[in-house]
């Protein structure tokens, strides 16, 4: 029987870590666990989760969802303000951080893999209340996606025309959404593993592309190499100065193209929302976190050195990518070099795998959406309706409340609201951030839980290296990031207060619901004792042996 079927049918009622039984001291977490168990009960004729997500779907799931529309497209907003060399060496920067972020997730969820896993150890390993804003923040920003990726479709569109209504663009991708995401996971699983290998089949092609026309093959016979990054080519090359002149512009510049890689690069959270569904989930998950990130990495950071050799910063359609020129993919800096290179029809095949790509990772974000509202209903943290699954092993109302948000995308029907969209498009960044903050804490207290109730990291099916550095670097960075993701609006003539308010609303609204659920539900002031933290060492006792590593 797989983990989380049996945990979630016994209600987490597991002993607790402060004893040789592993059973919790303290009359709240008792109380708590008791009331789960009890509501879990009534649940259990509901159904469950599935668990046939094979390695090969969660493979390609994670790419896809990861690898979306600001890597094909927008990332030529980020060229023209610092440049190919401020762009590149912010990817690489950037790629550290999200490493340490995977080998702290990795480690956790390989040793337990549960439905919504960073959510619910934020909850048993800091503070219920923290899971609850782990939970609610993860949701926010992964369902804002959905209307995003709608939005992006319809612009992408309008690179062959701009006849097709907008709104029965919406009404399709709400129906075929919906029906991936409802008619079991198994078919969720395969459509979304051949979407995922349409977007992986791009990605190398386009890197193929610029290796080959960059040594002269192409039309015009150009052998224009890195021409894009000599300062005597190009005026201000490779490290362009933003707003201000000499060096502190350069700063700026390199500033937005990290904020840039924050909000763009991304993956180990999806590896990690399908391990309630994956099956033989400890081996499954040991392979996918070895192997994603890596690839991840070698795609965004290759991805930028391409797109700096292939287009000059100057390029004043690249304007195009942050909305003031050209609509759809011809705004990319691969259809733009297509174009300037006059290589025929290629840039209209392209134009169809980006929105491939686009459907590709609003799919991915409704299946993530509704799986985290899924695990925060078994914490009891939202109705637990939205724990019900359907006969079919699909949390339907999860998918549902997700899909309420692709609702946003109707906004594009007036010109002033699609910018409303963009503004709302800011959370997301913050939210990324904020979750990859907490993934970090988590870890770090759930390292001192093994330490402090001696059980060896050597023990573990994941041991991550050079930790607890990756621990603290992961962080410290991202809370860092999470305050200067918005510097923009402080820059002279940036300033919006509408911009402001978006890009730092979640740090405003987090801690009320923090404060909010403390005093609510009466919980401790106090953070959860180390030496009281739930390892759920019952809910582990129930792995088959087969999915130990």
């Amino acid at each position: 029987m797989s983990l989380h079927k049996e945990s979630e049918s016994n209600g987490h009622t597991s002993p607790s870590a402060g004893s040789p039984n592993g059973l919790s001291s303290g009359n709240d977490g008792t109380k708590r666990n008791l009331r789960v168990s009890h509501a879990f009960s009534r649940l259990s004729s509901a159904g469950s989760l599935t668990t046939r997500v094979k390695p090969r779907h969660i493979q390609l799931i994670s790419m896809g969802g990861a690898v979306g529309t600001i890597m094909f497209v927008q990332i030529g907003s980020a060229l023209s303000i610092g440049g190919p060399g401020s762009l590149f060496v912010a990817f690489l920067l950037w790629s550290t951080v999200l490493l340490a972020v995977n080998t702290c997730l990795a480690e956790m969820v390989c040793w337990l893999p549960i439905s919504s896993p960073f959510v619910r150890f934020a909850d048993r390993f800091v503070d219920e209340a923290l899971g609850v804003v782990s939970g609610l923040n993860f949701f926010i920003y992964i369902a804002i996606g959905i209307p995003f990726e709608m939005t992006a479709a319809n612009l992408m569109l309008q690179f062959w025309t701009d006849r097709i209504p907008v709104a029965a663009v919406i009404v399709f991708m709400i129906v075929a959404y919906a029906a991936f995401n409802v008619f079991a996971v198994r078919l969720y699983g395969e459509v979304e593993f051949w979407l995922a290998i349409g977007k992986i089949v791009l990605a190398v092609g386009l890197l193929l592309f610029t290796l080959v026309v960059a040594l002269g093959g192409n039309p015009e016979h150009d052998r224009f190499g890195f021409r894009n990054w000599d300062s005597s080519k190009v005026s201000g090359a490779p490290f362009v100065p933003y707003v201000f002149p000499g060096a502190t512009g350069r700063f700026i510049g390199f500033l937005s193209c990290l904020v840039e890689a924050a909000f763009t690069m991304q993956g180990p959270e999806y590896i990690a929302m399908t391990a309630g569904e994956a099956a033989q989930p400890r081996r499954t998950m040991y392979r996918s976190f070895s192997s994603i990130t890596f690839r991840l990495v070698v795609f965004f950071v290759f991805g930028t050195l391409s797109v700096g050799v292939l287009v000059p910063h100057s390029d004043p359609a690249l304007l195009g990518a942050s909305g003031h020129v050209k609509r759809g993919s011809g705004t990319s800096p691969y259809v733009i070099a297509m174009t300037r290179l006059r290589i025929p029809v290629l840039p209209h095949v392209v134009n169809a795998l980006v929105l491939l790509s686009i459907f590709s990772a609003g799919n991915s974000y409704v299946y993530t959406a509704s799986r985290t509202l899924y695990g925060m209903a078994l914490e009891g943290q939202v109705p637990r309706v939205f724990a019900r699954c359907s006969k079919r092993g699909v949390p339907i109302y999860a998918v549902g409340a997700s899909m309420l948000f692709s609702s946003l995308a109707f906004l594009q029907l007036n010109r002033e609201s699609a910018v409303i969209l963009q503004w709302i498009s800011l959370i997301a960044t913050v939210g990324l951030m904020i979750n990859y903050a907490l993934i970090s804490l988590t870890y770090l207290r759930f390292r001192a839980a093994l330490a402090e109730q001696n059980v060896p990291r050597s023990t573990l099916p994941w041991v991550g290296r050079l930790q607890p550095f990756c621990g603290y670097y992961a962080l410290i960075t991202c809370t860092t990031m999470i305050f200067l993701s918005g510097y923009a609006v402080f820059l002279p003539g940036h300033w919006s207060v509408t911009t402001f308010v978006f890009s730092y609303v979640l740090i405003l609204i987090l801690p009320l619901v923090f404060l909010t659920w403390k005093f609510t539900k009466r919980t401790k002031a106090s953070l959860r004792k180390v030496s009281e933290i739930d390892l759920f060492k019952r809910e582990r006792g129930t792995m088959d042996d087969r999915d130990c590593i």
